[in-house]
């Protein structure tokens, strides 16, 4: 892969990963706003908080994320004030992103905007690490999302107090900290796992064998978090062997990340054989304006189902939630192709480079 050109393979997974992330928040919000929560195995599979497919499509964008600093620095290595100028953008960006994420929150709860926000100012200080060092960072991260989870848990079967930690009052200054780090939708620790990963990858995109290596990773990782979670026998070892999201264990690191790998290659094989089709040119489009999408996701569910009352949510079940997700999507990515090919950036992407170069 050429790294001068634009290939579409980073756009089109997040274009994707965007339908899924739609998809997962419109069936968590419908429920959370009274929609029936039913049994059987289509309502397990979409689960949004315990399902299989729970958070794999936020990590991928995470995965892409990192890519994408790896695309947007390679040209500064070697160049000090370059070096300095990329490092202060980001940093720029990701106070920008965090800032807006703080205020999106009140309109979207649970978003993982500001948490991006937070990734970006840390890549701001991985990007000139060696490959070796920004791994062991994710390794780090990793660990001590699991360590502090386990400490927490300890702690409450000892009848020890944790609230000073886990409930420190959200808009505190600690509270933030806290949010960020520990306590949020995509906390740092573990999620800046899947980013330093995706930088490394991006780094490896260069690499004739690197589709490969990072499939049989990715399914290296799942197999054995899969494998760990099976002799998880209830209480403690259910916790530290959890491929559950938000027991942010060490298992679903690795099987989010193993996902998140596999779905980057696969999408990536298929977007540069069909690098000139229409589906791979929309979808390519659509993922370039992914912060326009996302924002207005949150925004048609809020007009639909909150002030119109056009969706019921105590009427509906999941097939009103993949409904509702999959007409969003297409016609947003419709518009988002039409506009993009028009004005080449999207309103948001255009405000957000422009405040931050």
């Amino acid at each position: 892969m050429d790294l001068n050109v634009r290939h579409p393979a980073p756009d089109v997974t997040r274009a994707l990963a965007m339908a899924g992330v739609i998809t997962m928040n419109f069936h968590g919000y419908l429920i959370i706003d009274g929609a029936q929560r039913r049994g059987g195995w289509a309502n397990e599979f979409f689960d949004p908080w315990s399902g299989p497919l729970s958070t794999r499509f936020a990590a991928t964008f995470v995965l892409v994320a990192g890519i994408g600093v790896t695309l947007l620095t390679r040209s500064s290595i070697g160049d000090q004030q370059r070096i300095s100028d990329v490092r202060w953008r980001l940093v720029r960006r990701g106070l920008l992103l965090y800032g807006f994420g703080l205020f999106f929150d009140f309109i979207w709860s649970g978003s993982i905007l500001p948490f991006y926000g937070a990734m970006f100012v840390v890549a701001s200080g991985l990007f000139v690490l060696r490959s070796r060092w920004v791994l062991l960072v994710g390794l780090i991260a990793a660990l001590a999302g699991w360590g502090i989870r386990w400490w927490i848990y300890e702690r409450s079967l000892d009848g020890h107090d944790t609230d000073w930690l886990t409930s420190p009052g959200r808009r505190s200054p600690r509270g933030l900290l806290f949010d960020v780090f520990v306590n949020g939708t995509h906390p740092l620790l573990p999620w800046l796992t899947f980013l330093c990963a995706g930088i490394v990858l991006g780094r490896m995109l260069t690499l004739a064998w690197w589709r490969p290596v990072t499939a049989g990773l990715g399914f290296v990782l799942y197999s054995l978090a899969t494998l760990t979670n099976s002799f998880g026998q209830g209480g403690r070892s259910t916790l530290l062997l959890s491929v559950d999201p938000f027991d942010r264990g060490v298992a679903y690191v690795a099987s989010a990340l193993g996902t998140a790998l596999l779905a980057f290659t696969g999408i990536s094989w298929i977007a540069e054989r069909f690098v000139h089709s229409k589906p791979i040119d929309a979808l390519q489009r659509a993922g370039q304006m992914s912060l326009t999408l996302y924002i207005a996701h949150a925004l048609v569910y809020n007009v639909l189902v909150h002030w119109l009352d056009l969706i019921e949510p105590h009427r509906g079940d999941l097939g009103t939630a993949l409904i509702f997700a999959a007409s969003f999507w297409l016609i947003a990515t419709a518009c988002a192709v039409s506009y993009q090919r028009r004005f080449d950036r999207g309103p948001a992407e255009r405000i957000y480079r422009r405040l931050t170069m």
